[in-house]
């Protein structure tokens, strides 16, 4: 089943306008904003929260890229861009501002709709990524506490390197918490006894 998107377009062509106003719902979609310029876009999707942006390249005040990677800041979402030109430039550009496809005026509705699914393919498999990529951060910074928290335990009651996890872990099961909170309890704890450090004379 084809999925129904909320979509924030900008154009400051009237017909152009009203173009995505009239073929957008053919294709199953809702227009929940339409926008003349740039900064009008951006509080647009600060307010309404699209899933999707189609905005113009050249508009008045902000540009359709500059309010690309605005609105990117804030909340990631996939843009189209459609414009007029086709040059370098706006290409290298795009690649900076998280577009993820670039239709040339005149837009047809043929490009239209293959376009969309496209990008929104594209973005859900972005999404994934980067959720796996944070994920892996994560779980290097657990690994560097809980290896620390170890070091502690080895130090301190002079245990071997196997002992120390063994009673990280069992620290862990007492308090029904994870690893990472026995390791980071630890390390609290060490901090805390930790002599204080004299100023200098």
């Amino acid at each position: 089943m084809k999925q129904s998107l909320r979509i924030a377009v900008a154009d400051d062509e009237p017909d152009m306008r009203d173009f995505f106003e009239r073929m957008l719902p053919h294709l199953g979609h809702q227009v929940v904003s339409v926008a003349e310029t740039g900064r009008e876009l951006v509080e647009h999707c600060h307010n309404l929260k699209p899933d999707l942006v189609i905005t113009d390249i050249k508009m008045p005040d902000m540009d359709g890229l500059s309010a690309a990677a605005a609105i990117y800041r804030e909340t990631p979402l996939p843009v189209i861009v459609v414009s007029a030109y086709h040059d370098q430039e706006c290409i290298e550009r795009e690649e900076l501002d998280h577009v993820l496809a670039y239709l040339l005026k005149p837009v047809k509705l043929a490009d239209l709709e293959p376009s969309i699914a496209l990008v929104m393919r594209r973005f859900q498999q972005f999404q994934v990524l980067a959720k796996e990529a944070a994920d892996l951060r994560q779980a290097l910074a657990d690994r560097k506490l809980i290896e620390q928290a170890k070091g502690v335990l080895m130090r301190l009651a002079s245990l071997d390197e196997q002992e120390a996890f063994r009673r990280l872990q069992s620290l862990a099961a007492d308090k029904n918490r994870k690893l990472i909170d026995a390791a980071q309890m630890i390390l609290g704890v060490e901090k805390a006894l930790r002599p204080a450090s004299r100023p200098p004379a």
